[in-house]
């Protein structure tokens, strides 16, 4: 008699995290998560592990965060994740300001954001396949294959 069960909001070889309330704007946030979109999770934490950038360590968190989630709530094999996606949203803006010259106001803008991250467990044989025809077509043309082609 109580209520249904929610739905799965991902697939069901999938698990994702999301963190709100990051001090820093989104545009900056999104160069950070364009860094580890489409990595392995173990070379996307060691990207962010490695990385310059402020922010870099709570992505860090959130990844870890979302491989946590597809270890113990999803039985997801962690050695065959990768980050699917990876997408940054704009959260609150505190507005503060600064006195200037001839009595005028500067306005200071405070962004949040937040960036949701979502896994996908590959299979390694299907993984190692898509890897050989991306390779396969970043490969330059020969002089022999722009003949035939021609």
């Amino acid at each position: 008699m109580g209520k249904e069960k929610n739905p799965r909001r991902v697939a069901d070889n999938e698990a994702m995290a999301k963190t709100t309330m990051l001090r820093t704007s989104p545009q900056k946030l999104n160069l950070v998560a364009g860094l580890i979109r489409g990595k392995k999770v173990e070379t996307a934490l060691s990207d962010l592990t490695f990385s310059k950038r402020r922010i870099a360590g709570d992505v860090k968190k959130c990844l870890q965060s979302a491989i946590a989630n597809a270890e113990n709530n999803h039985n997801l094999d962690v050695d065959n994740l990768i980050v699917a996606e990876a997408w940054v949203g704009k959260n609150m803006v505190l507005k503060r300001g600064r006195p200037r010259a001839r009595g005028r106001y500067g306005r200071i803008l405070k962004p949040f954001s937040e960036i949701t991250i979502k896994l996908r467990e590959v299979d390694p044989a299907a993984a190692a396949a898509a890897a050989e025809a991306k390779k396969a077509a970043r490969k330059p043309a020969t002089a022999a294959t722009a003949e035939e082609q021609a």
